[in-house]
């Protein structure tokens, strides 16, 4: 095992959360896929917002108000150089990864796509890229279809090949699975819809903390995130559609910002991105946004995604002498994510008593459930880990996962 070349105890010092006791013990943050924690520049970037700079944007001539439009505008610009967007204007401000899928059914799916038409996703998928398409098919009486998965938690790409036609409209599917961490080859599941005329949503809120992600060369159409998946804050996220989409593309809704020109006989929409982004959004957080993508940048996303591996393999390794541990995705590539069942332990019931040992880990369907009936379960135990967790932790963890099953085995 090559071993990474981070000073991990100067990143935790960063992120004053961590330096804290849960119920008598030191906080053990495992539940990373869920949100991550924020470094202290991305909790002193809000809190300089509202403490110099707190106005409205876009619209205002005095000094907050342009000061506050600079800073919210820089993000834009962040946003598109991290995810390499051809412009900034093909980014659009989200409350995350959610409302960028729901915006891309209601605008897109409702202009371009009919009955009959087909929309295919994958059994990996989370609630927020089904329901928002299962709502789309019963309103335009379209046809949603799915992906498979083999017993690792891969999907099965020649199972996706059969699904593709010229009635294929839409493929949404996730980077990196939320549930067991599977990465898929999203560049394959692209080429193969453009080859039958078919536009694709990448769902990258678990990629983008993990992953480098270049929308030019994947060649994707849609691509969403969450800013609090990658170190940021919460409701508060972004969504990359390329121009000549976004342009033919109707308002996902009314009001201010998003309008050119009003009468009562008839309304002019603005310029993207901004025709997509009514109201007033959450400045500040969008402006610690930017620090955010700045933090990760200043690390290297190779160097976190590098480290993250050397944490997965060491756990997997621990964990193999676990009684009664069993795994739930075992795909070949992964990202820090590790779910999985102790025989005849409850996941609920395992999750209590580790966080009384001050370990937060994830318990349940993890917003996945026909993922879990397919595997015939109704939840698992994830442990999902962060550049700032360590191996001492991951040993203390074991530990307590072996002390808590001893518990449940008297």
């Amino acid at each position: 095992m090559v071993e990474t070349q981070l000073n991990i105890e100067k990143i935790r010092k960063d992120f004053p959360i961590l330096h804290q006791e849960v119920n008598g013990k030191p906080l053990v943050y495992f539940d990373n896929a869920a949100t991550s924690q924020k470094p202290q520049c991305v909790i002193d970037a809000l809190t300089h917002y509202y403490n110099t700079d707190n106005a409205n944007i876009h619209r205002g001539i005095h000094t907050l108000a342009e000061r506050s439009t600079t800073a919210f505008e820089a993000t834009r610009k962040t946003v598109g150089k991290f995810l390499n967007a051809a412009e900034a204007e093909e980014i659009i401000f989200t409350k995350g990864t959610t409302e960028g899928i729901n915006l891309v059914a209601a605008t897109f799916g409702r202009k371009f796509i009919g009955e009959g038409d087909e929309i295919i996703i994958s059994a990996l998928e989370h609630h927020s890229n089904i329901v928002p398409w299962q709502i789309l098919c019963e309103e335009k009486k379209c046809v949603l279809k799915v992906i498979p998965v083999n017993e690792k938690g891969e999907l099965i790409l020649a199972e996706y090949d059969k699904l593709l036609s010229e009635r294929t409209k839409l493929v949404s599917v996730n980077y990196i699975s939320n549930a067991l961490g599977t990465i898929n080859p999203v560049q394959e599941i692209i080429d193969k819809a453009h080859a039958v005329g078919a536009k694709v949503l990448i769902d990258a809120a678990q990629a983008t903390p993990h992953a480098r992600v270049d929308v030019q060369a994947m060649g994707c159409d849609f691509l969403a995130f969450s800013a609090h998946k990658v170190y940021g804050p919460t409701g508060v996220g972004a969504l990359y559609g390329k121009r000549a989409l976004l342009e033919a593309m109707p308002p996902y809704q009314g009001g201010g910002e998003m309008i050119k020109d009003v009468s009562f006989s008839g309304t002019t929409y603005n310029d993207i991105p901004y025709k997509f982004e009514a109201g007033t959004p959450n400045i500040g957080e969008v402006i610690a946004f930017k620090a955010a993508l700045d933090y990760v940048n200043e690390i290297g996303l190779e160097n976190i995604a590098a480290y993250e591996h050397e944490l997965l393999e060491y756990a997997n390794e621990l964990l193999a002498d676990v009684e009664g541990f069993r795994p739930i995705g075992t795909a070949d590539q992964k990202a820090s994510v590790v779910s999985f069942l102790i025989d005849g332990v409850h996941p609920f019931d395992l999750g209590q008593i580790l966080d009384a040992k001050g370990i937060a880990v994830r318990t349940g369907h993890h917003c996945a459930q026909p993922l879990m009936e397919i595997f015939n379960i109704e939840g698992t135990v994830r442990a999902s880990f962060s550049v700032y967790n360590t191996k001492e932790e991951i040993k203390y963890f074991v530990e307590a996962l072996k002390s808590s099953i001893k518990m449940f085995k008297k």
